[in-house]
């Protein structure tokens, strides 16, 4: 059985740390959390996006920058419904892995009643470039094949890192009450539940994990040597 795992309130870096921590650990099931903020906005960015262009095009009052470790674009958190989940795969190709957890959110969106969706097409491969023309490139301006669309808005984009056999995805769904309104989290549990075939259970997450992610935080999420690496 699949663990949904409960957090105290994170900073961005904490966050990622986080992440990073459980995807390192071994791992015995399926695990999705859904990020608890602590108050004020907050800026993640691909991990192969240079800082320079990240802090060119996002405002000051835009709050704290983390460079992720996955992939992806920059992706500006206010009011999004932010999720990560960590699971085993044999599956060689991170596309199939991101159309299949995709494809399951979608039509978990639908049952529910929130929202109805659908998926981009395919894009050319410049969609894919972490920058262009001197700036960074936006997630949410900027969708890539499987991206969910509500008309012709994106509203979920992720990102995967494979670990050995692990594969964390780091996602987040921006439409209107993504964050306050529990029927989108609850879609994306049951959507990531049938992609990942377990069901969830809630539990806290270990003191000893959370004390390792704010040491990681520390030594690494929240220093120039990791944010400004590029």
């Amino acid at each position: 059985m699949g663990k949904i795992l409960q957090t105290p309130a994170l900073s961005v870096f904490e966050q990622m740390a986080l992440d990073e921590v459980l995807a390192r650990a071994p791992l015995a099931e399926p695990l999705l959390r859904f990020y608890r903020w602590t108050p004020g906005p907050a800026v993640t960015f691909g991990y192969a996006q240079f800082y320079d262009f990240v802090r060119r095009g996002v405002p000051a009052q835009a709050g704290p920058l983390c460079r992720r470790p996955t992939g992806g674009g920059l992706v500006l958190h206010g009011e999004d419904l932010t999720f990560s989940v960590l699971f085993a795969s044999t599956q060689p190709r991170p596309k199939e892995i991101y159309a299949r957890l995709h494809a399951a959110i979608e039509a978990a969106l639908d049952r529910c009643g929130v929202l109805h969706a659908h998926r981009q097409g395919a894009v050319p491969k410049q969609a894919y470039w972490p920058q262009s023309g001197g700036s960074a490139s936006g997630c949410f301006v900027n969708p890539v094949q499987d991206d969910l669309l509500c008309g012709d808005q994106k509203i979920l984009g992720g990102a995967l890192r494979r670990f050995g056999r692990q594969v964390l995805y780091q996602g987040s769904l921006q439409c209107a009450q993504a964050r306050e309104n529990p029927l989108f989290a609850q879609a994306v549990a049951a959507g990531l539940a049938e992609a990942l075939q377990t069901p969830w259970e809630e539990t806290a997450v270990p003191a000893a994990v959370l004390a390792a992610a704010r040491q990681l935080a520390h030594t690494q999420y929240a220093t120039p040597a990791w944010n400004e690496k590029f």
